[in-house]
């Protein structure tokens, strides 16, 4: 067995291990969500890559699925409104090696049009207003490390929800869209704060080294981050550094989900 097909087995593996069964997307409904009502009952935003190709490597990326649905459900679950976002409103793309049906949540969403319908056609920074927003998080995949970075309509977007003491929050490869966020005061939105992201070891792990415009540990530490990671690549790992709350890989997503609301019931809004 190569390295590359020892560490797809990894991967695949972590992902069962982390994906739910016998769980409907966005069930049950917490009555009365204290979450939901600290947010003064604004609604969240997530972020998707609408880039589909790898570089110059002849592979299909996009956003990963499962880091959508397994975030969604553990916000849903406390009755938030959600849309989707890309940059430039352009038509999202799944990265193919993300559809995996056998995940429970990934299955409960796909089948339901609706929910599908809004991911694919999200909307345009540019038409968004941030009073609107308590959250706002980046879902991971590689196409994000194209499409995230330089959408300053976005990057405006999140720091504007930020400075209005909402949530801004990431995984995986999704923290690539906090790097060139600045805030009202013009500080960057990382500098000093703890974070995470997917790591350079995972990206060696998967391959993706020479791919990738830049490794994002690297990018996050060198815009002023103070990084972590998990002691084992491809373990759940949360950093919540106040109101930026940030998880590293695929298995994080629904951590990442909880770790928002957690805040949130702490935490009401002005």
């Amino acid at each position: 067995m190569n390295f590359k097909n020892a560490a797809a087995l990894l991967i695949g593996a972590l992902s069962i291990v982390s994906c739910g069964k016998n769980l409907r997307i966005g069930e049950p409904r917490v009555a009365a969500s204290t979450a939901l009502k600290n947010a003064k009952n604004k609604k969240i935003l997530i972020v998707v890559s609408a880039h589909a190709d790898m570089g110059e490597s002849g592979k299909k990326t996009g956003y990963w699925l499962s880091e959508v649905t397994h975030f969604y459900h553990a916000v849903a679950t406390q009755g938030f409104e959600i849309d989707f976002v890309s940059p430039g409103g352009a038509a999202s793309v799944m990265d193919p090696d993300s559809f995996d049906l056998g995940d429970d949540l990934n299955r409960t969403f796909w089948e339901n049009a609706a929910l599908r319908q809004k991911l694919e056609k999200p909307l345009s920074p540019e038409k968004i207003k941030a009073a609107d927003y308590a959250v706002i998080f980046y879902a991971g995949g590689h196409g994000t490390m194209w499409d995230f970075p330089d959408s300053s309509p976005l990057a405006s977007l999140a720091g504007k929800i930020y400075d209005a003491n909402g949530v801004v929050s990431a995984v995986c490869h999704g923290p690539s869209g906090l790097v060139n966020i600045r805030l009202a005061d013009g500080s960057k939105l990382i500098s000093g704060k703890r974070v995470t992201g997917f790591s350079n070891s995972e990206e060696k792990i998967v391959g993706k080294t020479t791919i990738v415009p830049f490794l994002l540990q690297d990018k996050l530490s060198s815009e002023g981050g103070t990084y972590s990671s998990a002691f084992f690549p491809f373990s759940s790992h949360v950093v919540s550094d106040g109101r930026l709350i940030t998880g590293q890989n695929p298995r994080s997503a629904g951590g990442t989900g909880e770790a928002v609301i957690e805040y949130l019931e702490k935490n009401p809004l002005p």
